[in-house]
């Protein structure tokens, strides 16, 4: 009896024995998930950040590059026992603000790696790191911030900053996390998919204070990263940095094109600011600080800014009668001031005279004769048959909508149509009496600086335009398509000569002469004083060079300034100097601008 019990007990422990040896070689053997997890146990993942993209300009030169930081990261599971007193004093940190920053790690995760502190510079991150091998839980990441060689161009390169909650709840692509930057504005924003590269992962053995002792695998399951693609921009910096420097002290816009391509020469935006202030630790406080600015340098106003268009919109009115044929060249029309008050001791003008003196009764007359169509006996039926007729126009020289540039809060302007004078005096119940003062560019025109130095390209091609842009290439791609796309006005080549020839007539002996001559260079222009009801007038001028086969258009505005032959006419005849002659040649103009004294 006893034999039989022993050799039961015997059998069950074998058996008991036998399962414990077949789970443990499943285990140990079979099963890879337990041996991955013993070795996570001994294993750090590190994400490396990948190198954004430069940005250069036209010509090569950098104008967008990274400078390394350095990120100290703390997994709060580890970073158990710290020596805060010691921590503190090594790192220049108050004890409140260490408790502050480790209680919100916690509350990301207990286990997961986040950042404790930010963008170290190179020299903070030498004094430190001998020390970090006394941190269990402690570690560094390196990154990287934009910095900038010159500092110009803020408004259209934009800034890269840490991604918020609402981007990352919008991000379909699922590649970005908690803690990665993102181009917040300008070319950062719009290239942001070009720019950004793609994240690598390094996984690192580590003993059990957490301190690393090398490379897991001897780097077998690394991932690299992948830098960003670099962008050649079609800016000219160095015209970029003069137009910043004749605008120091102004509010308003230069915009200069290449009318050949569409590729932006320099876009300014004064007030600016030096992007270097939203690169790094302190872009949250600089941010704020420009944000408060009562000059809005944060505000982009050559795509943003609205402003009546005033007499430069004389050229499209003219070039609009001449396709229609309700005028021609030697079309003339008495400076009747009954009609529309005027200026200057002139009268009875052709079209190439009323360009050059700026004549408002000619277009006047001009716009009437395209509003009030005279097909029937209903004047209200007619003047809404013939505004759709010129709004349709005025789109096709790229106004009153987007024009498409490769920047993110491009505004559209205003171009008025005919439902939108139904809805203010009721339909059938307006006429040109209503709207007259459109004929000069007043009214309820609205347009962009962009939009005008694209006019001014539109008449240096004689009729054509290409869509304006800033990046000339991706990586080692070539020209962007959508960019290589005429868009035509409607108006035929033909008609543009005289409006061309009078644009040449302002800029010689006209209301431009006396500040946008420019010796052995024939420059084509038209000033404009444009209206402001809250102060002085704006100065405005559009202008390309040179007269045959151009070269640069440019478009000026310049708030407050008064008469558009002054700071406007003056400011774009300088730029147009630097980029076709490399020099500036006319000091006392440059001195007249940099003084700033125009409204005397």
């Amino acid at each position: 009896m006893n034999d039989s019990r022993k050799f039961v007990i015997g059998i069950v422990f074998l058996l008991v024995g036998g399962i414990f040896l077949a789970k443990l070689f499943a285990i140990q053997v079979l099963d890879g998930n337990y041996k991955s997890a013993a070795e996570s146990n001994i294993t750090k993942k590190i994400e490396e950040y990948p190198y954004r993209g430069l940005i250069y300009d036209r010509n090569g030169n950098l104008i967008v590059y990274n400078k390394p930081v350095y990120d100290l990261m703390v997994v709060p599971k580890e970073a158990q026992n710290t020596d805060t007193s010691r921590f503190v004093q090594l790192f220049k940190i108050t004890e409140e603000e260490f408790a502050a920053k480790m209680q919100k790690a916690r509350s990301y995760s207990y286990a997961k790696p986040s950042a404790f502190l930010k963008q170290m510079s190179a020299e903070e991150f030498a004094s430190v790191q001998d020390h970090l091998v006394d941190f269990p839980g402690f570690f560094i990441t390196p990154r990287t911030v934009r910095a900038y060689p010159s500092p110009v161009m803020a408004s259209a390169l934009g800034y890269v900053a840490e991604i918020n909650d609402q981007k990352l709840a919008r991000d379909t692509t699922r590649y970005y996390k908690a803690g990665d930057y993102i181009g917040i504005s300008g070319i950062e924003a719009m290239y942001e998919p070009y720019l950004q590269g793609k994240r690598g992962v390094r996984l690192k053995t580590v003993n059990v204070r957490g301190i690393v002792k090398g490379d897991y695998k001897d780097g077998e399951y690394d991932t690299l990263s992948v830098p960003g693609k670099n962008l050649v921009s079609t800016v000219d910096i160095r015209l970029q940095e003069y137009g910043e420097y004749l605008m120091k002290g102004k509010s308003g816009s230069i915009v200069a094109i290449q009318p050949a391509t569409g590729e932006v020469l320099s876009i300014i935006s004064g007030p600016t600011y030096d992007p270097n202030l939203l690169s790094g630790r302190e872009l949250g406080k600089n941010f704020a600080a420009l944000q408060a600015d009562t000059l809005i340098p944060l505000f982009n106003r050559p795509i943003m800014a609205q402003y009546p268009p005033g007499s430069m919109f004389k050229l499209v009115q003219g070039l609009v009668g001449l396709q229609e044929g309700v005028i021609e060249p030697h079309s003339r029309f008495q400076c009747n001031r009954a009609l529309i008050a005027c200026h200057g001791p002139h009268s009875n003008e052709d079209l190439k005279g009323a360009i050059k003196v700026s004549c408002n009764p000619y277009f006047y007359n001009t716009f009437r004769r395209i509003i009030n169509q005279e097909v029937s006996s209903n004047t209200f039926a007619d003047s809404k048959a013939g505004m759709q007729l010129w709004a349709d126009y005025i789109e096709r020289f790229g106004l009153g909508h987007q024009l498409k540039i490769d920047l993110p809060g491009e505004k559209a302007g205003n171009v008025p149509k005919a439902s939108y004078y139904d809805r203010v005096y009721g339909e059938g119940r307006w006429k040109f009496s209503n709207i007259f003062s459109l004929a000069i560019g007043q009214g309820e025109l609205g347009v962009t600086p962009l939009q005008m130095a694209n006019l001014a390209a539109i008449i240096a091609n004689r009729g054509h335009f290409y869509t304006p842009h800033l990046v000339k290439k991706i990586g080692d791609g070539e020209k962007l398509k959508e960019y290589q796309v005429k868009h035509e006005t409607g108006v035929a080549p033909e008609h543009y000569s005289i409006v061309v020839d009078a644009m040449e007539e302002v800029v010689q002996n006209g209301t431009g002469q006396y500040r946008a001559k420019i010796k052995d260079i024939a420059v084509c222009g038209k000033t404009s004083t444009v209206q402001n009801p809250h102060g002085e007038d704006h100065s405005g001028f559009i202008a390309f060079a040179p007269k045959d086969n151009p070269q640069i258009a440019v478009a000026v505005y310049v708030e407050n300034a008064g008469q558009g032959a002054r700071a406007a006419a003056a400011i774009a005849s300088l730029v147009i100097e630097k980029y076709l002659k490399g020099e500036i040649e006319r000091k006392n103009i440059e001195d007249y601008v940099l003084k700033g004294k125009f409204v005397y």
